[in-house]
């Protein structure tokens, strides 16, 4: 007869019961943040065709989804703004514009759902800007870091007065969490807090996300987003920006860099978000809609891997229904 030892794990996985007791990691609603798009001059719903249940909103179908969003149990929402294109100009000011389309959606938001979830705005001018970089350029095309850190002061400002509870500076510029900081707290929102795209990787997988806010880049943006390959590099990064006063810290985006998230969690001292991004997104909906995978099945595994990694908060768009599929 063969011997076995006398603790067997197998044990531990003979019921849903026992599973769910012994469970090393939880996935709740509460964990996940939906990203939203709004867009102005569009009438109705927009789906954006490399993203199959992602859509551009109006502002009313943006109320309706933050709703149910939040009904669901969703931990927060990441607003992204789409202006009309003769909107856009070279320092994306219509970004920090009070009737700017994300400032209003912001404000819909902030009065429909109060302290009810937490509002997230995103800060930084790509969505804003006609040549579609993260920041001002210069005279040679390349993005100028110091005067883009007063355009971002300038947007997190627009946005807290807004409502927005988190500002998000995701344009990986030098020194933007203390600049960020220091504008949010001279004016009277010291309450505000910062989430910091602290390691955010020039990546192939952000591609239907530029469909999502009509982006105009031309190029790249390898210049200031970091090299996939530089694991060190992210942690410094990461320890500038705690450094500076970071609130929370994330990585982006999340499947291809779970050593970067287990890292990161291994130095912060604050929460550590990490962003399922929508090339991420797209793999998983479009291997569900040909048949080859199950979509619930793969999603959900797919962000339990990102908590198991070291997220303490996921963004993912598939955040609403795995909210449902978890209830």
């Amino acid at each position: 007869m063969t011997a076995f030892p006398r603790q067997r794990p197998r044990r531990l996985r003979s019921t849903p019961a026992l599973r769910r007791l012994v469970a090393q990691t939880s996935l709740e609603p509460r964990h996940l943040v939906l990203p939203m798009f709004v867009a102005d001059g569009i009438d109705e719903p927009r789906p954006i065709a490399s993203m199959p249940g992602v859509y551009q909103h109006t502002r009313d179908s943006l109320r309706a989804a933050a709703a149910q969003a939040v009904s669901a149990g969703v931990g927060g929402l990441m607003l992204f703004g789409v202006p009309a294109q003769a909107d856009k100009d070279s320092t994306g000011s219509v970004g920090a514009d009070p009737d700017g389309v994300l400032n209003v959606a912001l404000r819909d938001l902030s009065a429909d759902l109060g302290d009810a979830t937490v509002l997230m705005a995103d800060t930084c001018l790509d969505e804003f800007t006609d040549h579609g970089h993260c920041g001002v350029l210069d005279d040679r095309g390349r993005v100028d870091n110091d005067a883009t850190l007063s355009c971002y002061v300038e947007l997190a400002l627009a946005q807290a007065d807004s409502g927005a509870h988190v500002v998000s500076p995701s344009g990986m510029m030098d020194g933007q969490v203390a600049a960020i900081r220091d504008g949010l707290d001279a004016a009277g929102h010291s309450d505000v807090v910062i989430l910091a795209y602290a390691a955010k990787f020039a990546s192939a997988f952000y591609g239907p996300f530029r469909d999502a806010v009509a982006s105009t880049l031309s190029g790249d943006r390898r210049t200031y987003q970091q090299d996939p390959g530089n694991a060190r590099e992210a942690l410094h990064e990461v320890e500038l920006d705690l450094a500076e006063g970071a609130d929370i810290v994330m990585v982006k985006p999340a499947m291809g860099y779970l050593d970067v998230i287990a890292a990161t969690a291994a130095v912060s001292s604050v929460p550590v978000a990490a962003y399922q991004v929508s090339g991420e997104y797209a793999m998983i909906a479009a291997a569900a809609a040909n048949g080859w995978i199950d979509a619930r099945a793969a999603a959900l595994e797919s962000l339990v891997g990102i908590r198991r990694a070291g997220a303490d908060i996921v963004l993912s768009y598939w955040a609403a229904e795995a909210a449902d599929w978890l209830a």
